[in-house]
């Protein structure tokens, strides 16, 4: 009996090696690998693997554009994240008043995700095109014109105030289904008999959604934050399809940057070194993520 159960452990260990192997040479393997060219001189098309510490990330941060990358990436990830999160839970709430159709208005808000950053941002140039003096407005301007709403028209990316705004709505647009989801399953798991109870003790409709219904949804609200969070951290088909970097830089995002500097300008050390700082600036938001599911599972 002993000899089986033995043998069923190695067997065990022997069907998971190959991927936990895979796992660190592919993953944490490359990963080290990145930080270790980020303090290297290998800054041309010819590998150069000279040890330079910490070159890389004072010239990093000596780099204008860098430092814009980095207010982008912030202001993106505020807007992409609260609109996101708020327009979901909004749409959550409208859905849960079991509307009629439900189902095709489910499919409506859900059809974005399932495209690719890629082609939502094609979408989105077309409809934020601010048109010319020639062909007159199109897009989005178009139709404020027609509502009588002309004083909004805007540049859109191609306005430097309001360039990272704009690749803003399109991730927003994108990205609401799916938090939607997340919250429609949420309210609809929140038993009625405590909104009941609050309406007989006297609470509103908004008082029950703030002091029941939103504490109860916390762990869905921050577990969209942490998915949102990092799709934002790494944001880079998105700005590709539909603005580059913008004029003036304004719809420059570190991934990007990146791209530019390790594959257009061969500077492999310098690449590196924004991945890592990525990687440590994702690390910020899983790391918490991850200690908090731990303690969750080990209080169960």
């Amino acid at each position: 009996m002993r000899f089986y159960r033995r043998r069923e452990q190695v067997l065990s260990v022997l069907l998971v090696l190959p991927s936990v192997l895979a796992l660190f040479a592919f993953v944490y393997g490359f990963i080290g690998w990145t930080g270790y060219v980020s303090l290297s001189n290998w800054n041309r098309l010819v590998p150069d693997y000279t040890f330079v510490g910490w070159t890389n990330y004072q010239r990093l941060l000596q780099n204008p554009r860098f430092l814009i990358t980095l207010r982008n990436l912030g202001v993106f990830t505020g807007l992409f994240v609260g609109g996101s999160v708020v327009l979901g839970f909004l749409l959550a709430v409208l859905l849960d008043r079991r509307v009629r159709a439900e189902g095709f208005f489910r499919t409506v808000y859900l059809y974005p995700l399932a495209l690719s950053f890629i082609v939502t941002g094609v979408v989105w140039r077309w409809l934020l095109n601010p048109g010319s003096p020639q062909m007159g407005s199109t897009g989005i301007n178009r139709l404020l014109e027609l509502m009588g709403l002309g004083f909004l028209k805007s540049g859109w990316y191609t306005d430097p105030r309001v360039g990272i705004i704009a690749v803003a709505v399109a991730a927003i647009w994108q990205m609401s289904g799916y938090v939607m989801a997340m919250y429609l399953a949420g309210l609809r798991g929140i038993p009625e008999e405590l909104r009941e109870a609050a309406r007989v003790d006297g609470a509103s409709e908004l008082q029950i959604y703030r002091y029941v219904v939103l504490p109860l949804l916390r762990p869905i609200t921050f577990g969209a934050l942490i998915v949102l969070g990092h799709i934002s951290l790494k944001i880079y088909d998105l700005v590709v399809a539909m603005t580059g970097t913008g004029p003036g830089f304004s719809c420059d995002v570190p991934a990007y940057f990146m791209w530019e500097t390790t594959f257009r300008a061969n500077r492999f050390g310098q690449g590196a070194g924004i991945a890592v700082i990525l990687l440590l600036i994702v690390s910020l938001l899983i790391v918490p993520y991850l200690r908090l599911s731990l303690r969750r599972e080990v209080e169960v």
